[in-house]
């Protein structure tokens, strides 16, 4: 199923998937008046097993969590604030304490703060750990992943009109070791992580929105990188993630381009680059999407083994769902109706039928969209949930050991992120909300502090920090612990 997050409506829009690579009429769900939905992520948050969607809401300074009801549906949002003028725009999700709950992370661009927020595995976060920075840069992007083998999720940062990347290595407990910072070409805008050279290491690609080109960072397994290739893109790279999609057991990239002249046709972009798998890729094919391509999902929603592309297109309030040949090549695109402004896209089976749905983060709505899949490329139209002001980024995670998926969401402007609970049979519980640090873009998920319960990693643009919410396994968090960034750190990864 797909879900987008619609940035004009205030609202997410979930899509049900028939098989056949057709989406049903959407379902919208309500992220609340001026939340400016950012960025939306699925998971089961609340251990139900059934899909949750959490939604960054920019404008009302919160993230939003639409708990799944297992059906496609989703309860109301619960809001978790991440204080004022955070303006959250990015969410991660993780386990970063060592619980086996999910945790977030939030990249809030107005306070310039990571905000972390720890799941208590039953859909509610602690109040976010704030990361500080005395830098002049947003924080963008944030992602999770294990980068030095032990177990626990790392965080990475991006940062607005920056140069470089921040990592962050966890405790057990779910604090982080001081940053370091790797540079890249100017205005970072999005990561990716994989092993890209087969070395058994999480590496991780960077896009330069501004240099119109993408950054190889490869791991040594000690969360320290070398520096590798860049490649030129098309005009402004937004999204990127990495699949294999010809088939040849090497990871490939995938980059969208947001070229804002329209009468290029690298306005709606997406560029392939097949990996050869020693770290070297070669631009091989292209697809077109919808305006605005701002973030994309990688799966099989047809159930053909091939990987499959859904693109949220921000300026056009739809997704593109492109379905894979597995040669390297894409279908054209068919484009399912979400919210306004869709800015981040997440996938998960949030109504147990073994079909993945989506959700999407609707900034300009303030709500989350979630389209539940048929399983043959196809989906049902968009439910709304509402999440908080300027929803910047979404993850799907289940944060309290239902079993079923959750939804977090980083509300850029309430700085806060935002945990809706899965019901497991599509629909989503109100959200609860988690203060972070001022303007939450980014956040993910992992367990940073070994506790077996996932944890949340912020971005928090707008006071260049991150904010770590250790998860209790309940759906609740920790008291956020707060770290200092880089300039406007935009996006954040764990490895």
């Amino acid at each position: 199923d797909v879900v987008v997050g619609n940035l004009n409506n205030k609202s997410v829009s979930v899509l049900l998937h028939f098989v056949g690579g057709e989406l049903t009429s959407e379902s919208a769900y309500a992220s609340g008046g001026g939340s400016h939905l950012k960025y939306v992520i699925a998971s089961d948050f609340n251990n139900d097993t059934h899909q949750d969607l959490i939604v960054a809401n920019y404008g009302t300074n919160n993230i939003g969590v639409l708990l799944g009801n297992g059906t496609g549906t989703f309860a109301n949002q619960i809001n978790f604030t991440m204080g004022s003028n955070s303006h959250p725009t990015s969410i991660a999700a993780g386990d970063f304490n060592k619980d086996g709950q999910a945790d977030l992370a939030v990249a809030n661009y107005g306070t310039k703060y990571i905000g972390m927020l720890l799941g208590n595995g039953k859909g509610w976060f602690t109040s976010q750990v704030v990361y500080d920075d005395s830098t002049d840069f947003a924080p963008l992007v944030v992602a999770a992943g294990d980068f030095n083998n032990d177990g626990q999720a790392e965080i990475i940062v991006a940062y607005d009109d920056s140069d470089n990347v921040d990592v962050f290595v966890a405790f057990d407990t779910g604090f982080f070791y001081p940053k370091k910072t790797y540079p890249t070409d100017v205005g970072p805008w999005s990561v990716a992580i994989g092993d890209f050279n087969n070395d058994n290491q999480l590496d991780f690609v960077v896009t330069n929105s501004a240099a119109n080109t993408i950054s190889i960072l490869f791991g040594y397994g000690n969360g320290s990188f070398a520096i590798g290739p860049t490649y030129q893109t098309g005009k402004r790279p937004s999204a990127v993630a990495v699949g294999d999609f010809n088939n040849d057991n090497q990871l490939d990239i995938v980059v969208a381009n947001m070229n804002i002249d329209f009468t290029k046709i690298d306005s709606h972009l997406l560029l392939i680059y097949l990996g050869y798998g020693n770290g070297s890729f070669v631009l091989s094919s292209y697809a077109l999407t919808g305006m605005g391509p701002a973030a994309m999902v990688v799966a099989d929603f047809n159930n053909d083994k091939q990987l499959d592309i859904i693109v949220a297109n921000s300026y056009q309030n739809n997704v593109s769902v492109l379905l894979g040949f597995g040669n390297g090549y894409f279908a054209d695109q068919v484009t399912y109706l979400t919210g306004g402004a869709p800015v981040s896209i997440a996938a998960g089976d949030f109504n147990n039928d073994t079909q993945l749905d989506i959700v999407t983060a609707n900034t300009n709505d303030g709500n989350i969209s979630v389209l539940l899949g048929y399983g043959n490329g196809s989906f049902a139209d968009q439910v709304t949930y509402p999440t908080g002001t300027y929803p910047a980024f979404v993850a799907v995670f289940d944060f309290n050991n239902d079993t079923r998926l959750d939804i977090v969401v980083a509300n850029s402007g309430d700085s806060n992120v935002g945990l809706l609970l899965g019901h497991g049979n599509g629909t989503f519980a109100k959200q609860t909300t988690f203060i972070v640090g001022n303007s939450p873009g980014a956040l993910a998920v992992g367990d940073v502090n070994n506790d077996n319960r996932l944890d949340i990693v912020v971005a928090n643009a707008g006071d260049n920090t991150a904010s770590v919410l250790l998860g209790l396994a309940n759906g609740a968090f920790r008291e956020p612990a707060v770290y200092s960034t880089g300039a406007l750190p935009y996006f954040v990864a764990l490895a």
